[in-house]
């Protein structure tokens, strides 16, 4: 497990006191979340080191750009990482959970972002940090999804990230709080490996599905294009 920053082509990530570290995941859901409707507000949800948010400032003029983050370490990082940005102007870390920061703020955002807890089986590590950051227990889906629907502007997108295996029960139970699958990405390893993750961009408009595909790597450490034209506005080495 690093522990050293971990350096972009714009702005670098200390992560030492954050239980989940600088990963593909993110990176991915960072890059690929649609910012055509050009957004005004964003909000990040659990932002750990604020990696989506310090992302986001790189790639759009926003306003506002919020995160919350519950752990105290993480929140603590995420600010000083905001801080130590070149958007540090725009950026804010709200150290609350998103139940008690859907209660009361009265903004709605234009953008809500989130790489959530995905861990879902049994098993717990001995590191109540790290499983506070990873399993799905510590942020319900029903409870994410209540939040973002009180949380979302009108004619906002709500992006995430979650495993494959999970997408037809979040479409699903997002229809309960008038949420639409607008867009998803699935992403393989590589081509012969079976899809691992999913983005999934929702909204309050209900428009035909778009599906596409993504696949990170021909070979070991030999990316596709599609994968160097997504990410190489932020690796350092590509």
């Amino acid at each position: 497990m690093s522990f050293q920053p971990f350096h972009f082509k714009q702005f670098k990530i200390n992560q030492d006191r954050c239980a989940m570290k600088v990963g593909t995941d993110s990176v991915i859901l960072g890059a690929h979340t649609s910012l055509k409707k050009k957004p005004k507000s964003i909000l990040d949800i659990g932002a750990g080191t604020g990696i989506l948010a310090l992302m986001l400032a790189q790639r759009g003029n926003s306003d506002t750009i919020d995160a919350v983050e519950i752990d105290d370490k993480a929140f603590e990082q995420c600010t000083h990482n905001f801080e130590d940005s070149p958007w540090n102007d725009r950026l804010f870390c709200y150290h609350a959970s998103i139940e008690d920061f859907s209660e009361e703020v009265t903004d709605v955002y234009d953008l809500i972002i989130t790489n959530p807890p995905y861990h879902s089986e049994d098993f717990k590590s001995h590191n109540v940090q790290r499983d506070l950051a990873r399993f799905q227990d510590a942020l319900p889906f029903t409870t994410l999804m209540e939040c973002v629907s009180k949380l979302l502007s009108k004619t906002g997108i709500f992006s995430i990230i979650i495993p494959f295996e999970e997408e037809d029960k979040l479409i699903s139970l997002a229809l309960n709080y008038n949420l639409f699958a607008n867009d998803i990405l699935r992403v393989k390893g590589h081509v012969s490996a079976p899809v691992k993750r999913s983005i999934i961009e929702f909204s309050f408009v209900k428009n035909k599905c778009v599906f596409n595909e993504l696949i990170i790597e021909k070979k070991r450490h030999d990316y596709t294009v599609d994968y160097i034209d997504l990410t190489k506005d932020f690796y350092l080495k590509l």
